[in-house]
């Protein structure tokens, strides 16, 4: 069962960063004003799906990497981490797919779901708070709850996964002129300035989505190599 989740924590990462190369990619295309209205329009539809995975991955990371916590400290295997009982997994399992269905509904109908929004927002402020602390105690506790292997890469792992959180965070707060924007173009009354908004909250983006793979890449450097564990 270890197998199972660990194989699924890496797949997780692997469509995360390969999702947001896409939606990099294709947003290129977006802010072309090169191209057509519609050729521009199917370059977001095509950005607007590719994101959609690194959107499921980012949620499912969570659980997947608590389920992994839980059945190394059950099974008395492996790094000696024993933080989270087997049973606790079942609301943490049900809370990502609330989460998920949260995400699924607001990615679909972007702006008809105002409280669903905002209630997801509210749960990345809270995740990212919750890890925040976490990682932190981790990494500066001498046994961290109880724990005497020294698992400082955990902490760092952890505190990678709120940075790439509230990265997205900062990605939906540069993109909120995007709509209007792009709105003007479709209706064919975009000028100069409006291009220049465009191209902005697309690229005001980049710093947020280097964070985020840089993120992703370190946790997973961390995950594998374990530095300073005493195993």
């Amino acid at each position: 069962m270890l197998e199972v989740f660990l194989y699924l924590h890496i797949v997780l990462m692997v469509f995360w960063l390969g999702g947001d190369l896409g939606v990099f990619y294709s947003s290129r295309y977006v802010i072309d004003p090169t191209l057509t209205p519609a050729a521009r329009l199917t370059a977001l539809k095509i950005m607007s799906g590719l994101d959609l995975g690194p959107k499921i991955c980012l949620i499912l990371f969570l659980p997947s990497g608590l389920t992994l916590i839980a059945l190394d400290a059950h099974g008395g295997s492996l790094w000696g981490i024993e933080l989270i009982p087997w049973w606790l997994l079942v609301p943490a399992w049900l809370g990502a797919f609330v989460w998920l269905w949260l995400m699924w509904t607001d990615h679909h109908a972007p702006g008809k779901h105002p409280v669903v929004r905002r209630v997801d927002w509210s749960i990345r402020i809270a995740v990212v708070a919750g890890m925040t602390a976490t990682g932190v105690y981790t990494l500066v506790a001498t046994a961290p709850f109880g724990v005497d292997t020294n698992p400082k890469w955990l902490g760092g792992k952890v505190l990678l996964y709120a940075l790439a959180i509230a990265a997205g965070l900062g990605i939906r707060r540069t993109l909120r002129p995007f709509g209007p924007a792009f709105g003007a173009v479709m209706a064919g009354t975009a000028g100069g300035e409006t291009e220049s908004v465009l191209k902005r909250s697309v690229n005001g983006c980049l710093p947020y989505v280097w964070a985020i793979w840089g993120s992703v890449l370190l946790a997973g450097l961390l995950g594998v190599a374990k530095p300073l564990a005493d195993l």
